[in-house]
């Protein structure tokens, strides 16, 4: 049974994923019509992904004896100056929701709350992953700078781009 304490704070994280998953929405429109097709699909994945992230939650606090609320939405931002302040302004985002699931796991702590603290590793391995990725694609688009070659070249391939973590690393 979660605690009403637990149950709050996890319906936060609720709204949070879904206004992340809206994110990669509005991101995946804007590069759409700017003719970036591969980021644009991109996008459009890591928004289903973040909406599997929101669903997870909500299952978990119904099948513990809570109720998942859905909630409005802050209207995320739906036009950028560049891809590159698209990117660093998701590579922000991905920060802050990492700080959200580490007070998550704090809190789970504190209130003792095992089940849930074991339930939210899953979420602290993805927002490395989450992170790790998004840096990633940062430092390439560093390297593009103005080059249109290079753009054209990163948006064919960023659906192939994989990102090695330390939790994906299995030791031999």
């Amino acid at each position: 049974m979660l605690s009403k304490k637990i149950e709050e704070v996890l319906n936060k994280q609720i709204r949070i994923e879904a206004e992340s998953s809206q994110i990669y929405l509005a991101m995946a429109c804007w590069a759409e019509v700017k003719g970036l097709e591969g980021i644009s699909n991109f996008m459009y994945k890591q928004s289903d992904e973040e909406r599997e992230h929101m669903l997870k939650l909500v299952k978990f606090i119904n099948e513990r004896g809570g109720h998942a609320f859905i909630s409005e939405l802050k209207a995320p931002n739906v036009t950028f100056t560049s891809f590159k302040e698209m990117f660093e302004m998701l590579f922000k985002h991905e920060v802050f929701v990492s700080e959200s699931i580490n007070e998550l796991v704090h809190i789970s702590l504190e209130q003792k709350d095992y089940a849930t603290h074991n339930f939210l590793q899953w979420y602290v391995s993805e927002q490395i992953e989450e992170e790790a990725m998004a840096r990633t694609i940062l430092d390439k688009i560093n390297l593009i700078g103005d080059d249109k070659g290079g753009l054209y070249l990163f948006d064919r391939d960023i659906n192939q781009l994989t990102v090695s973590t330390a939790s994906t690393i299995s030791p031999e």
